[in-house]
């Protein structure tokens, strides 16, 4: 047999071969616009976590944000506590020391309620959220993220208040730990009620140009029919009846019960600081708003994809 007739006959044996290796080279690679699986995506609480950092930097590296937001209760605090320089009723206790439980309650309630409705309005007018939501990102970490912000926005108006109250009004900070604890619970849980319901609010905004009327009207009212800045006992029944029916009302009661003397109480319309009604209201809050939250946003949703 020559060399030719040799490789000739080699050339028929070495095709399978190279057939054979083909395929394998072939479906070791992905095909085109296949994404490598690299484990589970990040859940709620991860993502959450991440963004609610990004939201916390971008909100403080806007020192004009941060000054007017702070300044508001303070200012608040700063006026109302040099108006109000009477007794409270029968009372030794002067009356800007019962402002201090309302300015607080209602920090609480513009950082949780103002600053989410109005963020999520405008992010969900200029399309933000809808652009989230065709991403990996889990859109409830876009929601805690939020949260985490307003209670860090919350927390830092109300030690701004006490210490003002503090050094200018020599006002008594809580000196037992059950008071410290009433503080934590009602304001842990009107920030929850009133953040929902910012949520709920700002999701149901769908023009812009309305934001500002949408949002600081209620809040403005709210504060009028809860007795914030002076006593709720002395307001109509009518009008107390309709405050009753938000969680201000009882925010602001249940600071006042953290804060000031047992004996205060008496100026409550029930003669008592009904912490456990104070409890009860708030929770139902909470509950109710995640219901609304839920509602308005399924509702957005489905407007945006029409």
């Amino acid at each position: 047999m020559t060399p030719t007739t040799t490789l000739r006959a080699a050339a028929p044996a070495a095709a399978p071969a190279a057939a054979g290796t083909a395929p394998a080279q072939g479906s070791a690679k992905a095909p085109i616009g296949a994404v490598a699986a690299r484990g589970p995506l990040p859940g709620v609480f991860r993502t959450g976590v991440l963004r609610a950092r990004a939201e916390l930097r971008v909100f403080f590296r806007n020192r004009t944000a941060v000054a007017m937001n702070m300044a508001l209760p303070v200012v608040l605090m700063l006026l109302f506590g040099s108006i109000f320089t009477m007794k409270a009723g029968d009372h030794t206790v002067s009356m800007h020391d019962v402002v201090v439980a309302g300015v607080l309650a209602s920090g609480v309630m513009s950082a949780a309620f103002g600053v989410l409705a109005t963020g999520i309005a405008l992010e969900s007018g200029d399309g933000s959220l809808k652009r989230l939501r065709g991403t990996p990102f889990a859109t409830g970490g876009y929601f805690l993220a939020k949260t985490v912000l307003v209670l860090v926005l919350a927390l830092l108006q109300s030690v701004a208040v006490l210490a003002l109250a503090v050094a200018v009004f020599d006002f008594q900070l809580p000196t037992t730990a059950g008071r410290w604890a009433t503080l934590a619970w009602v304001f842990l849980l009107g920030s929850a009620a009133t953040a929902l319901l910012g949520i709920a609010v700002g999701s149901l905004i769908t023009d812009r140009r309305t934001i500002t009327a949408a949002v600081q009207f209620p809040f403005v009212l709210l504060q009028f029919v809860s007795g914030v800045y002076y006593s709720f006992a002395g307001l109509p029944d009518t009008v107390q009846r309709i405050g009753a029916l938000f969680p201000l009302k009882w925010m602001a009661q249940g600071m006042r019960a953290a804060l000031l003397p047992d004996d205060m109480a008496a100026l409550e319309p029930a003669h008592s600081w009904e912490l456990g009604r104070v409890a009860l209201v708030l929770g139902a809050w909470v509950v109710g708003g995640l219901l609304l939250c839920v509602a308005a946003r399924t509702h957005r949703i489905r407007k945006d994809f029409r």
